[in-house]
């Protein structure tokens, strides 16, 4: 096929060696600089390519407004209009026919094409544009069409065009796949001077823009591009410029942004008419894919409004942020394209600019992506396979809780699939919330669904006018005022804007025109009757952001899945019992209100009736050692009511109350308090004989055996018997161990004066034995327990009592220190046996009769 060029671009002296390797590899690396003209040329030229088979070349664009000029400009080479040969899928916009061959698409485009037709038998070569942009979308379409090409498709081409990304290493990446070709071309471009003109403190941009530009006018001919963050910006300036013509009439500020008609777009792509010079105002759009004729001036701000996961609004929200250092070089290169220029960068030399462009999957919003791979039929070990970066673990793990909370999976077997929500909800094309809040809006709210999508979607029209509250109902009532032509306090461009989108999304969903649209009621009507309506509808997109006041504080709020939030009190939602929170500043119980809906609680019992829960439950009351029965009804987390119920079987609550508190709030009398010693003891001294183990910490672990069977019936600890205390901790023995505890640990001892004593048992010591001496006369050697293994400690008391001895060698007492006891006591204790010889006396615990 014929086409034609304005110009000789250095694109066509690689095309050659590109040609070759297409059809000899199914995928191709081409790093190409920008103003090189891969975008326009290279899709034309591979058009009669054999290996091509008359079959389309789809090429994905990130942007709109580059996929609409790329588009014209192909046609206009063709001497075509759009739709013949070349034309262009944008979101809410199709310009093809039958006889379209190259079809240029936006991310999402592609990515829905492949969801609806993974074959795409049609298709011989996808090219993706840009690809160093390393948009989210971009990378999830080049996910699918390797996964094409490698299981449907193996003769599918998949073409990678990059102005700054290291095509090596993307090449080294895609070997991993098969076979990889690598082409580089080289640029054509002219010295640019570069300088540095940072603003003075708080200095407005369009007031640095214009210092910029009354410095570089004077130093070099030709056109200005000058890149902005974003429309806010770009309109500031543009006011600015015209303020300026006065001085420098030769000036024509022109606006490029993706909101602009294409006619709008048109004058930014054209020649600057004779005795003019085109000031061309844009967005990062006019960094690469764009061909903008005679620009020799380059004025930098550093700043792009990039999409940004915002944890405040649940998804991905625009935010400025400083270009990378690969896209200010690329920035600034475009003053050189035509002949040597200048470019003004305004911030500082010194300003530390990351080297590459961070790629979108770091830093986004995963959940429309797992939408995505669930309707692939994707698990882990696929995105680990065909993803160039991985995904943050916190944020995927959070996409996907989403994704359950919504409603768009189902468990199946060992798995979570997609249910038929979600197919529904990726068929829609929509934010995962976004599209449930659509789908689930019945068919009398489904107008003033694709209305709130749109705000929703739009920058705040209260907060742009400085009229900014936390009441989102009030958006939606400024946009009903607006449309009835009534008083309203918000910005009218934004409010233009947002009905352009309400409208297109109730074409998309077919929503047929309501009364509301066609005439103009009273809207304090409509504001009456969809105050709680709004907060219904939102509650579809937030199902996690439903809160409720707590009773003792109204200003703070209780969330549906935990944590907390907190409404300023000057609020105008103040006093609201339902919220359903869709901006949250901050994470945690002090989170602050941003904006939210109120919303009645029948909607919510009607929307979402299987979070609705009646529930009965014991629990522990650590003061009253006792157990209390509840049964509460609750929403997600939050408890709507509660009231006491008689408690029925409570030993598992009171378990775990002991457990609590520890085993010190169980009746423990003396007598089981020995019995545990001796055990814990004979454990000690004889471990073969491998008795149950009644320590603390092994008491608690096993509560549900051994005290379990005492607690039945019973509500509170106290009333737990000693008795059945001592019952309960002796059935852990056996019956021949029991025998071999009274044996070896024995609680009494027999004496010789035939009594039987207490044995006394303390840990890590010998039993102890308090006894009057005269007990023991006759006795040569201590008494032992554990099998002879420990001698027991005599306490030899005084007939008064008191201790006299304490030994565990009797022998040696009797022959050594009993003399001089016995003549220490005899005086003091007359009534009482001191015979001269203890080892024949009669042993006895009774005093001498009177008189003898």
């Amino acid at each position: 096929m014929s086409y034609r060029t304005a110009e000789a671009l250095p694109i066509q002296s690689a095309l050659p060696e590109l040609q070759l390797a297409l059809a000899q590899h199914m995928r191709v690396v081409l790093e190409a600089p920008p103003g090189a003209g891969k975008t326009t040329v290279v899709p034309l030229a591979m058009l009669d390519a054999p290996w091509l088979a008359g079959k389309k070349i789809l090429m994905l664009e990130p942007r709109r407004i580059a996929a609409r000029s790329a588009a014209h400009f192909m046609a206009l080479s063709l001497s075509e209009s759009v739709s013949q040969t070349v034309g262009y899928r944008i979101r809410f916009e199709a310009k093809i026919s039958a006889s379209t061959r190259i079809e240029v698409l936006t991310e999402g485009i592609l990515t829905r094409m492949l969801q609806d037709d993974a074959e795409l038998a049609d298709v011989g070569l996808i090219i993706f544009d840009e690809f160093h942009e390393r948009h989210l979308q971009s990378d999830l379409a080049l996910a699918l069409a390797l996964d094409v090409q490698a299981s449907l498709r193996p003769e599918l081409r998949i073409l990678l065009l990059s102005a700054t990304l290291d095509g090596s290493r993307l090449q080294a990446w895609l070997t991993q796949h098969g076979p990889c070709a690598y082409v580089r071309s080289e640029g054509k471009s002219y010295p640019v001077e570069l300088q540095y003109l940072p603003p003075l403190r708080e200095q407005p941009l369009a007031a640095s823009v214009l210092h910029a530009l009354r410095a570089a006018l004077p130093k070099s001919a030709g056109d200005v591009l000058v890149f902005l963050p974003g429309r806010r910006e770009i309109d500031a300036c543009e006011r600015a410029i015209r303020g300026l013509q006065s001085e420098f009439p030769e000036l024509i500020p022109i606006p490029l942004h993706g909101d602009l008609a294409i006619d709008a777009q048109s004058l930014a792509l054209q020649p600057a008419a004779a005795g003019t010079r085109k000031v061309v105002l844009a967005t990062n759009v006019a960094e690469s894919s764009l061909t903008l004729p005679g620009v020799r001036i380059v004025i930098d701000s550093g700043l792009a409004r990039e999409p940004k996961f915002d944890p405040s609004r649940g998804f991905s929200t625009l935010a400025d942020v400083w270009v990378s250092e690969s896209s200010a070089t690329q920035r600034a290169g475009r003053a050189g394209r035509v002949a040597p220029g200048l470019a003004i960068r305004l911030f500082a030399a010194s300003k530390r600019l990351e080297p590459q462009h961070r790629a979108e999957i770091l830093r986004a919003d995963l959940a429309p992506l797992a939408l995505d791979l669930l309707g692939w039929g994707a698990d882990s070990n696929w995105l680990s396979k065909y993803f160039l970066d991985a995904p943050p673990f916190g944020t995927w793990q959070q996409a996907q809780q989403l994704l359950r909370t919504l409603g768009a999976t189902r468990q199946d077997e060992d798995r979570e699939r997609i249910s038929p929500h979600g197919k529904a909800m990726l068929k829609l094309g929509a934010h995962p919330r976004l599209a449930n809040l659509l789908l689930r809006a019945s068919a009398q709210q489904s107008a003033i669904a694709c209305d709130v999508v749109a705000l929703l979607e739009a920058r705040d029209p209260l907060r742009r006018a400085g009229r900014f509250n936390e009441d989102f109902t009030q958006r939606w009532q400024a946009l009903a005022a607006w449309r009835a032509q009534t008083p309203h306090y918000a910005d009218a461009d934004a409010l233009r804007q947002i009905q352009q989108a309400a409208q297109q999304w109730r074409s998309r969903v077919r929503v047929n025109p309501t009364g509301q649209d066609k005439g103009k009621p009273d809207p304090r009507t409509a504001m009456h009757a969809e105050r709680y309506q709004i907060g219904a509808l939102l509650a579809f997109a937030y199902p996690d952001r439903i809160a409720r006041a707590r009773v003792d504080a109204p200003l703070r709020y209780a969330l549906s899945e935990g944590g907390g939030a907190i409404l300023n009190a000057e609020s105008p939602l103040a006093g609201e019992t339902w919220l359903v929170i869709n901006e949250l500043d901050g994470l945690g119980a002090d989170a602050r209100i941003r904006s939210a809906a109120p919303v009645a609680l029948d909607d919510l019992r009607a929307a979402y009736s299987e979070r609705f829960a009646s529930t009965q439950s014991q629990r522990f009351e650590p003061q009253e050692r006792a157990v209390l029965g509840f049964e509460r009804e609750t929403f997600g987390q939050i408890v709507l009511q509660e009231r006491s119920i008689p408690v029925r079987d409570a030993s598992s609550a009171l378990i775990a109350g002991i457990r609590q508190l520890g085993l010190s709030v169980l009746p423990w009398s003396e007598r089981t308090l020995r019995l545990r010693c001796r055990w814990q003891c004979l454990q000690q001294w004889m471990p073969e004989l491998a008795l149950p183990d009644v320590s603390d910490l092994s008491l608690l672990a096993s509560l549900e055996t051994w005290i379990a069977p005492q607690l039945h019936g019973k509500t509170r600890l106290s009333q737990l018997q000693e008795q059945e205390l001592t019952d309960a901790l002796r059935q852990r023995l056996d019956y021949a161990s029991a025998r071999l505890l009274d044996q070896h640990a024995p609680e009494q001892i027999k004496v010789p004066s035939g009594l039987a004593r207490d044995l006394s048992y303390a840990p890590d010591s010998p039993p102890i034995l308090a006894v009057k001496l005269q007990e023991l006369f006759g006795l040569s050697e201590t008494p032992t327990v554990a099998n002879g293994r420990i001698r027991v400690m005599l306490h030899l008391l005084s007939p008064g009592g008191k201790p006299v001895q304490v030994t565990q060698d009797l022998k040696n007492f009797w022959n050594t220190t009993y003399a001089e006891v016995k003549k220490e006591m005899k005086g003091r204790y007359p009534r009482h046996p001191w015979p001269d010889d203890p080892w024949t006396a009669i042993a006895t615990h009774r005093a001498k009769p009177r008189g003898t």
